[in-house]
């Protein structure tokens, strides 16, 4: 998640650099409206970013990892106990053309034209503080914005539909603000901004009974602040709880359900956290069926009634559908992303990856599943804005623009 390019003002800097300005235009109004179309948006994207694409000797780890991952994927939808009903449906074809587009954005990213990625990180930080005051009107009134918009463009929804729609894109921001915020410091704009996104997302999401928004501003601001008094240790533990999460999850899990069983146990979650345990208990029997291979690609789906669409968790999803290898894989992918993030001084932009990085964890963990497209153009998108940030020179405050000023014209005096 670290730019290693060096940013470039020529013609392919700037077809990168004008590409994430349009993002940047486009992010908070989807955030709001309709957070599934970060998918074909990081596409797109993407194309405009294939001539920069390229592997550094930094990148390798990763890319061999995700290249692994994805052959293994592809593998196991021969054997996968869901097939797509047409091509359209196709969880490996997708992957195969997120992948390299994905990696192209990331490398647009850290290629990008230096003033054409400042620019666009600005605009990123006033459209998110912007949409930060829209969410906390649309929570205090029940989303009477949305459902405004949804009327005047001749597609009315009910209130409960409008709210579960803004509740979606309350994930988006809880996820996206840190980097966000931190990328808007880099290119000179204030901190501050971060105030109405944090707090527009959580309680919009408390407000229409979404838990994981909520706890996600208070993980990110505590991952965050960690990493910035400890820049070197904070994300290479942040790196090795990732790699447990996926490696171990399904040991830790099927130990607790043994203890509860055991010690019979009465516990009454609520009908949310209960559905989530049910599925992860289906998922554990299906897990120790076959624990190497996996069920196959995108299984998940053959599983229902007991198991709807996935596990609503990324680390039991792994090991249902691509076995020991799949979770391994997820594992060093993330392991070496966050490793990446460590530093011998504080930085704003590795600190807020490494919150934004958290949030992503703790929301794959109860909530998405790992092949939901918008999921994954999500993290595409934190990812590309991290790339732009760290190849932007911090811009000077104004005290120091005064001072420097104030040397220049005395050593001009006593020249003359």
């Amino acid at each position: 998640m670290i730019a290693t390019h060096p940013q470039t003002s020529g013609f392919v800097g700037k077809l990168s650099g004008w590409a994430f300005v349009g993002a940047a235009v486009l992010a908070p109004l989807l955030a709001w409206l309709g957070p599934l179309a970060f998918a074909p948006l990081m596409g797109l994207v993407g194309l405009f970013c294939l001539p920069v694409l390229r592997i550094t000797d930094e990148d390798r780890p990763v890319a061999a990892t995700l290249l692994f991952g994805l052959v293994w994927a592809g593998m196991s939808a021969s054997w996968s106990a869901h097939q797509p009903d047409d091509l359209e449906s196709s969880v490996a074809l997708k992957l195969a053309l997120q992948v390299p587009l994905y990696w192209a954005v990331w490398c647009g990213a850290r290629r990008a034209d230096p003033r054409l990625a400042r620019l666009a990180l600005t605009i990123l930080a006033w459209g998110f503080g912007v949409l930060g005051v829209i969410l906390l009107v649309e929570a205090v009134s029940g989303g009477a914005i949305y459902q405004a918009l949804r009327t005047a463009i001749g597609d009315p929804t009910r209130p409960d539909l409008a709210r579960k729609n803004l509740a979606q894109g309350s994930f988006a921001v809880a996820f996206l603000w840190p980097v966000v915020a931190a990328g808007g410091v880099r290119a000179g704009q204030p901190w501050w901004l971060a105030v109405p996104a944090a707090t527009g997302s959580a309680l919009l999401a408390y407000l229409f009974l979404s838990d994981a928004p909520v706890l996600a501003v208070g993980l990110a601001l505590l991952v965050g602040v960690a990493a910035w008094i400890f820049p070197r240790s904070a994300p290479k533990a942040l790196a090795l709880v990732a790699a447990a999460f996926f490696v171990l999850f399904p040991a830790v899990a099927l130990a607790a359900r043994s203890l509860t069983r055991g010690l019979k146990l009465d516990i009454a979650p609520p009908e949310s956290w209960a559905q989530r345990l049910g599925y992860w208990s289906h998922a554990l029997d299906a897990i120790a069926w076959r624990p190497i291979r996996g069920w196959g690609l995108d299984a998940s789906r053959a599983f229902s009634p007991d198991i709807v669409l996935h596990p609503h968790n990324a680390a039991l999803q792994l090991w249902l559908e691509l076995g020991l290898l799949g979770a391994v894989c997820a594992a060093l992918a993330f392991a070496f992303l966050l490793r990446r993030l460590s530093r011998d001084r504080p930085d704003v932009v590795t600190a807020a990856a490494s919150a934004s990085g958290a949030v992503y964890l703790l929301f794959g963990a109860v909530n998405f599943g790992v092949w939901q497209e918008w999921w994954l153009g999500l993290g595409a998108f934190a990812c590309a804005v991290v790339g732009l940030a760290c190849g932007v020179n911090p811009a000077p405050e104004a005290g120091e623009i005064r001072r420097t000023a104030a040397k220049t014209s005395t050593r001009a005096a006593f020249s003359g």
